[in-house]
């Protein structure tokens, strides 16, 4: 594995390594008490090429890699976690629209979400199918050339802000399961679509809630893929956002620990320094060791996945540890600054709740170890 950049990739992520200091990063505290995401800051993301920068360049993207994408995404979740969410979600909804869109409409929705014009969703989670999607019940019932959607999906990113979503419905029978589910790209301003907000802890920037589908009219042209596919789809698109998901932790790892060093050379207590105590810089030590292995393990992941190799139990490793030990490091970062860390001159409170939902949101961490069971049993059978 080599994961040295060309001169090109390199000036990218230097690129987003300036942007995401100099402009997300001044703005994170206030982005959370206005509950939004500036779209002008989206637009201008979409106009560096920081949206998904691996998408084929017929539909907008720069064709790179995609460990080069996970670099961008992780120099974004440096400066603004919560603004790192346009990035994977138009990764995740990106890959499955480029790959199954079956009309130019579709395909035009992802060009204006590359380019940072609208906003995109999934669509997936529903009140009584959150790990096990393959229970959802939102319809999709066919009339003449259109399908009729009705249903409720709950614990969306980006509800309240989202133009355009990938709606995972029921086609088939409830009892098809997994093979009875669809995949549409649908827009969000047609009658028979409300939407609520969540009064979350965390992640506020980010919109979270449910969409309600009374009777929405969808055309046969805007199904992505064929009819009984879409769970296939989204389970192949997360082995592809879970390792996302790991190098965006990694991004806040990073600036709580740059926080963290620079703080031990600022403070003083007894005559010296605090980073002469190794009781303050052996957590920090192991901190550092913890990220380098994690950041490894996603950057890994990401160059299987370019390789076109198989790399479904490595994601669920990227999901279920990542978070994990993010919330770890931020939180020790915050003891570094002792009473200060405690109050609002931080970002540390902030971040741990931003980081916090991941532990829960695309999979927690038990289906994880069970996805990671289940291949490791498989390849000790033979």
């Amino acid at each position: 594995m080599d994961f040295s950049l060309t001169p090109e990739q390199q000036a990218l992520v230097d690129t987003a390594s300036r942007f995401s200091r100099e402009r997300l990063a001044p703005g994170y505290r206030t982005r959370e008490k206005a509950q939004r995401i500036e779209r002008e800051v989206v637009r201008e993301m979409g106009g560096m090429g920081f949206l998904g920068p691996e998408l084929p360049e017929a539909v907008g993207g720069m064709g790179v890699d995609c460990v080069t994408s996970g670099l961008l995404l992780e120099q974004i979740a440096y400066g603004d976690f919560n603004v790192s969410y346009v990035n994977l979600l138009t990764s995740l909804c990106g890959q499955i629209v480029a790959q199954h869109a079956r009309s130019q409409a579709a395909r035009d929705w992802l060009a204006q979400v590359i380019a940072g014009e609208q906003l995109i969703a999934i669509a997936l989670t529903e009140p009584g199918a959150g790990s096990d999607a393959a229970r959802l019940k939102l319809r999709a019932t066919r009339d003449g050339a259109d399908y009729i959607l009705s249903g409720e999906k709950t614990s969306i990113s980006m509800a309240t802000q989202a133009d355009v979503a990938v709606v995972f419905a029921r086609t088939g029978r409830e009892e098809e399961r997994a093979r009875g589910i669809s995949a549409f790209l649908v827009p969000l301003d047609q009658a028979g679509i409300t939407r609520t907000g969540f009064d979350d802890i965390g992640t506020r920037p980010v919109g979270r809630g449910s969409l309600f589908f009374d009777g929405v009219r969808v055309t046969s042209d805007m199904m992505l893929g064929a009819e009984g596919e879409g769970f296939v789809q989204v389970m192949q698109g997360f082995d592809y956002s879970r390792a996302l998901i790991g190098i965006q932790c990694m991004g806040v790892v990073r600036a709580s620990l740059d926080e963290a060093w620079r703080y031990t050379q600022e403070r003083e207590a007894f005559g010296q320094r605090i980073g002469e105590f190794q009781g303050v810089t052996f957590p920090l030590a192991e901190a550092e060791t913890y990220y380098e292995a994690c950041r490894a393990l996603c950057l890994r992941t990401l160059w299987l996945k370019d390789q076109g190799l198989p790399h479904t139990s490595e994601a669920a490793m990227c999901k279920w540890w990542a978070p994990k030990i993010a919330c770890e490091i931020i939180h020790q970062c915050l003891l570094t600054h002792g009473h200060g860390g405690y109050g609002g001159d931080y970002l540390f409170g902030q971040r741990y709740r931003d980081v916090l939902g991941l532990q829960i949101g695309d999979g927690m961490a038990n289906i994880m170890k069970n996805i990671i069971a289940r291949h490791s049993v498989a390849r000790a059978a033979g």
